[in-house]
């Protein structure tokens, strides 16, 4: 097995682009969902999983060619949205109406409460550290607040930060030292410190935007953050520094998440719901969770 640290040190290396064309976005999926597509997460066979695919329990798997089925459908009274893999290939996914974080196993399909928590408004984005630790965003859309909460291995929810705006996109840095937050409404993005148990320290300002909103977030191998912007129809990359590198049309303007994936990395899939569909582009470097899936081989 390759260490993570290893394998980013052999990623630093540029890819041959040759004449590809780089971040140019081409709908993906084929039709079924819903305007609560959301929370996409690659598999370590590229396979692309989100929500909002026909009733709002439904999760979605859909082939690398773009043929989307059911996959699971999540207990009565739940919905899912954020998506995320552990190296082991299990899927968690947080339910914002049960006020749950489940545990799936994709082999067999079953379906297990991870953590459930009364005091959780809406767990809605998800993010998971190298050793499994998950966090999750808690927004409160009606009083334009939130939360953040830390999931330990064992299962057990720790509230990491209370009053905040709007919680959304979430995600850790490569070295894992760095937890990203954004808050729609107030279209801020956060970083904390991550100290010692994954326990969240002090926090920052990362980037401010005048205007627009934000969704989903997920970083690259070196560090680069790639954040939807919801209202605006774009996904934009912004690098450890908080300098915009490059904002990518995604041909709808509401997309909601993205994650990194394809055989190499670098093929981002945008979950955007005014067009109920996904849609795909290609980039320079590849995601950080793909590197982690080869790592894990």
């Amino acid at each position: 097995m390759m260490a993570l640290g290893s394998l980013a040190l052999s990623l630093l290396a540029p890819f041959p682009i040759h004449a590809e064309t780089l971040w140019e976005a081409r709908p993906f999926s084929s039709e079924g969902f819903n305007k609560l597509i959301e929370g996409p997460a690659c598999d370590r066979s590229g396979t692309v999983f989100c929500v909002g695919y026909g009733d709002a329990r439904n999760i979605a798997r859909v082939t690398p060619d773009g043929r989307a089925e059911r996959f699971v459908a999540l207990p009565e009274g739940s919905a899912g949205n954020g998506i995320r893999f552990d190296r082991a290939g299990r899927m968690y996914v947080a339910d914002y109406t049960g006020h749950n974080v489940h545990r799936i196993d994709p082999a067999t399909r079953q379906i297990t409460v991870l953590v459930h928590d009364a005091r959780m408004n809406q767990p809605n984005d998800l993010a998971i550290a190298a050793d499994g630790t998950l966090y999750a965003s808690d927004p409160n859309w009606k009083d334009g607040t939130g939360q953040l909460w830390r999931i330990d291995r064992k299962g057990v929810a720790h509230r990491e930060a209370e009053g905040m705006g709007t919680t959304n996109g979430i995600e850790v840095s490569p070295d894992g030292r760095r937890l990203y937050v954004n808050e729609s409404v107030q279209r801020r993005i956060w970083v904390f410190d991550i100290g010692r148990g994954g326990r969240l320290g002090k926090r920052r300002i990362f980037k401010e935007f005048p205007d627009h909103g934000f969704d989903g977030m997920r970083c690259d191998v070196d560090g680069n953050l790639y954040a939807t912007r919801h209202g605006k129809g774009t996904v934009v990359k912004i690098s450890p520094k908080a300098e915009i590198l490059r904002e990518i049309d995604v041909l709808g303007p509401h997309p909601t998440n993205l994650c990194f994936g394809g055989e190499d990395g670098r093929t981002v899939y945008v979950t955007e719901a005014h067009a109920q569909r996904l849609v795909s582009f290609r980039v320079d470097r590849p995601g950080l969770e793909w590197a982690r899936w080869k790592a894990a081989r």
